[in-house]
C-alpha cells in the first residue's frame, strides 16, 4: 500500500495517470511486465486498464444512467465475463462494502460516501492487481473517509496493491510506503512500518477470476451494452432526439410518398393504354397530304393476314340526339363487329351487335356510361330496347358498355353502330377515318407495325397513311414515367441527405456533452471499438426509427389522399420502402461515423478532465 503525497501541482496525479495508462510520458519509459507502454496501441492499453488496474476517482465518475450494480459490472462487460457471474460478484462486492440495500439505486440517489464505495466496487470487479485511488477521501466527511480507508486496507491485505494519491498526511500514514513529490520530482521515499493490520476476506467469490465468455458471446454482450446505453441516451434527450429524427422522417415520407404517387399515376396511364387494346395498330389517313384513302377493302384484307386476330373499320360523326324534349350532342361511331374485342371493351348490360347486324345494316346501338348519364340521367332501370333518334334515324339500344375514359375525364357521350348503318344512312361516305387492327399476342408489336406498313403501302402504291402502335406507346410511356418518378424520388431524397447532416450535428453535440462518460468508459477498459460502436448505434437508431416513422407518415398520407382523391390510388412499393429504410440506416452510419470516430479517439485523461 503506497501513498503518493505532495502539494497541489507537484505531479502526483500525473504520475498516477501514467502508472494507470491513462496518460503517456512525454519522455522516459514506463514498463509493465517488461513491456514499454509507449509501444502499446490504444486497445492494448485499454486491456491493461481493464484487467490489471482498477481506478477509484475523487469525483467518483459513475454513469448517471446506470444503477449501482450496473456501474460496478461495466468493466466486466468489456472484459467479456459471464453475465450471471459478473452480476453475482458485483452484488457480493457491494454488500461487503455496506451497499447491499442500495444495489439498484442510481448515483443521484446515493451520498458521496456511497458513491465512492460503488467506485471501489467497480475497481474490484475484474480482480485488479493494482488499485489506483486519486484523493479517495477528498470529497467525503470524516466517517465516510475512514470507512473508505479501512476498505482499502482490507483490500491490500487480500493481495491488492493499493496506490493512493493524497495531500492528507493522515491518509498517507495508513500506507506501508510514502512517496513525497515536489515540482515533478520525488524528494522522499520512506517505509511506514507502523501501518495497521486488519482482517482478510474469506469470500472466494471476490478472489476468483470470472469465467470468460466465447468470442461471439463477448461481442453480443458488448453490443447489448452499447445498444442499451444508446436507448438510454436517446430517452434522456427525447426532444432533441425527436427533432433530429424529424429530418429523416420527412425525407423518408417524401421518398415513399413520391414513389407511390408516381406508380399510381403510371398504372392509371398504362391501364388507359391497355383499355385501348393490347398489341393494337391504329391506322389513319395521312391528313397532312389532305387525302383520305382508307377503304373497307383495306380493313377486309387486314383481317385475312395470319398475324391479325381482328380488324375493324371506324368512322365517326358528331351529332345531336333527341330524347323526348332533350337534345344531347354525342359521337356516333361506325364500327365493325370485331371492334369491341379489339378494344377490350367491357359490357355492362345487353349485348354487342354481330356480323349479321353489320351485313343487315341494322339500326342497333351500343352506348357507353357517359351517354347513359347524359341521355337518361334519372333512369335507374335497364335501357335495353329504348329508342334514340340520330340524324333523323331511329336506333334501338341493345347494350351499355363501360366508358373508355375514367369518371371525370373529358369525353363526349359515345354511341356505337354498325359502320354500314353510319355510311349508308348517316354520312353517305365509303371512306374510313381509321382501321383498328388487333395483332396476335405472340407477334412483336414493332414487327407487326413493319409488316402492316409494307402490306398497306403495297396496296396503295404509296405511304399515304399513319400507323400508331399501342404497344410501343405503352413501352415509351412506361419508360418516361419511370424516369420521371426516379427524378422526383431523387429530389425528395435530398431531404434525407439534409436530415443526415442534422444527425451528424446532433451527434457531434452529444459527443461533446458526454466526453466525461467516454473518459470513464476508457478508464475502466473500453476499447476504441466499444466507444465507436456505442455512438454509431445511437446514430443508426435515430435514423432507423426516423425511417420507420417516415414510412408510417407516408401510409397516413395515402389514407388522406384516398379520402380526397378518386382519380387514382397510391401504390406503395415494398422495394421503395426497403430502400428508404436502408438509406436511412446508411445515413446513420455515414453521418454518425465521424462523431463516433472522434469519440473513440479521445485521450482518456483529456476526456476525464472535462466534466
Amino acid at each position: 500500500m503506497v501513498a503518493i503525497v505532495g502539494a497541489s501541482g507537484s505531479g502526483k496525479s500525473t504520475l498516477m495517470n501514467i502508472l494507470g495508462c491513462l496518460d503517456r510520458p512525454s519522455e522516459g519509459d514506463y514498463l509493465i511486465s517488461g513491456r514499454s507502454t509507449s509501444q502499446l496501441h490504444a486497445d492494448e492499453l485499454a486491456q491493461l486498464r481493464r484487467e490489471h488496474f482498477g481506478f477509484i476517482f475523487q469525483r467518483y465518475h459513475l454513469l448517471n444512467e446506470l444503477d449501482a450494480v450496473s456501474n460496478v459490472e461495466l468493466p466486466a462487460i468489456y472484459a467479456g465475463q459471464n453475465r450471471d457471474d459478473r452480476r453475482q460478484k458485483a452484488e457480493v462486492i457491494l454488500r461487503r462494502l455496506g451497499m447491499g440495500g442500495r444495489v439498484h439505486h442510481r448515483p443521484s440517489q446515493l451520498s458521496g460516501g456511497q458513491q465512492q464505495r460503488v467506485s471501489i466496487a467497480r475497481a474490484l470487479i475484474n480482480n485488479a492487481d493494482v488499485i489506483l485511488a486519486d484523493e479517495p477521501t477528498g470529497a467525503l466527511d470524516s466517517q465516510s473517509g475512514e470507512d473508505v480507508l479501512s476498505t482499502l486496507q482490507d483490500l491490500n491485505r487480500e493481495g491488492h496493491t493499493i496506490i493512493i494519491v493524497t495531500h492528507d498526511r493522515n491518509v498517507a500514514a495508513r500506507a506501508h510506503r510514502i512517496i513525497e513529490m515536489k515540482d515533478g520530482e520525488i524528494i522522499a521515499d520512506t517505509r511506514n512500518d507502523g501501518a495497521g493490520g486488519g482482517r482478510a476476506s474469506n469470500d472466494d467469490v471476490l478472489d476468483r477470476r470470472l469465467e470468460k465468455l466465447t468470442f461471439f458471446n463477448r461481442m453480443s454482450d458488448r453490443f447489448n451494452e452499447a445498444f442499451t446505453m444508446a436507448l438510454r441516451s436517446m430517452n434522456a434527450h427525447r426532444m432533441r432526439t425527436f427533432l433530429t429524427m424529424l429530418g429523416i422522417i420527412i425525407g423518408t415520407a417524401s421518398v415513399v410518398s413520391v414513389v407511390a404517387l408516381g406508380q399510381g399515376s403510371q398504372k392509371q396511364i398504362l391501364d388507359q393504354i391497355r383499355d385501348l387494346g393490347a398489341n393494337t395498330l391504329y391506322i389513319t389517313p395521312d391528313y397532312a397530304a389532305q387525302i383520305s384513302t382508307l377503304t373497307l377493302g383495306d380493313s377486309t384484307e387486314f383481317a385475312k393476314l395470319p398475324y391479325v386476330v381482328a380488324a375493324s373499320p371506324w368512322s365517326s360523326i358528331s351529332t345531336a340526339v333527341q330524347v323526348g324534349d332533350k337534345e344531347v350532342t354525342v359521337v356516333a361511331n361506325g364500327i365493325g363487329h370485331q371492334y369491341f374485342s379489339t378494344r377490350n371493351i367491357k359490357l355492362l348490360e345487353g349485348r354487342f351487335f354481330d356480323k349479321r347486324g353489320v351485313d343487315d345494316v341494322a339500326q342497333d346501338a351500343v352506348i357507353d356510361e357517359n351517354a347513359k348519364k347524359a341521355l337518361f340521367p334519372r333512369e335507374d332501370g335497364s335501357l335495353i330496347g329504348k329508342i334514340l333518334l340520330l340524324i333523323n334515324v331511329p336506333v334501338r339500344i341493345i347494350g351499355v358498355i363501360k366508358a373508355q375514359q375514367p369518371d371525370g375525364a373529358a369525353q363526349d357521350p359515345q354511341v356505337f353502330l354498325p359502320y354500314t348503318t353510319v355510311q349508308t344512312r348517316m354520312t353517305g361516305s365509303r371512306l374510313l377515318q381509321a382501321i383498328l387492327v388487333r395483332v396476335d399476342e405472340t407477334t412483336d408489336a414493332a414487327e407487326a407495325e413493319k409488316m402492316a406498313t409494307a402490306f398497306l403501302t403495297k396496296r396503295h402504291g404509296k405511304l399515304d397513311f399513319l400507323i400508331f402502335n399501342s404497344g410501343s406507346w405503352q413501352k415509351t410511356t412506361q419508360a418516361a414515367t419511370a424516369g420521371l418518378n426516379l427524378l422526383v424520388a431523387c429530389i425528395a431524397g435530398i431531404s434525407l441527405f439534409v436530415g443526415g447532416i442534422g444527425v451528424m450535428n446532433i451527434m457531434l453535440v452529444a459527443v461533446s456533452e458526454r466526453i466525461n462518460e467516454i473518459g470513464v468508459r476508457m478508464a475502466i477498459g473500453a476499447r476504441q471499438s466499444d466507444i465507436l460502436q456505442q455512438f454509431l448505434i445511437e446514430a443508426v437508431l435515430v435514423c432507423l426509427i426516423g425511417g420507420l416513422l417516415g414510412v408510417l407518415t407516408a401510409a397516413g398520407f395515402g389514407v388522406l389522399f384516398a379520402q380526397f382523391s378518386t382519380t387514382f390510388p397510391l401504390i406503395y412499393s415494398p422495394a421503395s420502402i426497403v430502400a428508404a429504410l436502408l438509406c436511412s440506416s446508411l445515413i446513420g452510419i455515414g453521418f454518425g461515423f465521424i462523431p463516433a470516430r472522434n469519440a473513440s479517439r479521445l485521450d482518456p485523461i483529456v476526456a476525464l478532465a472535462r466534466d
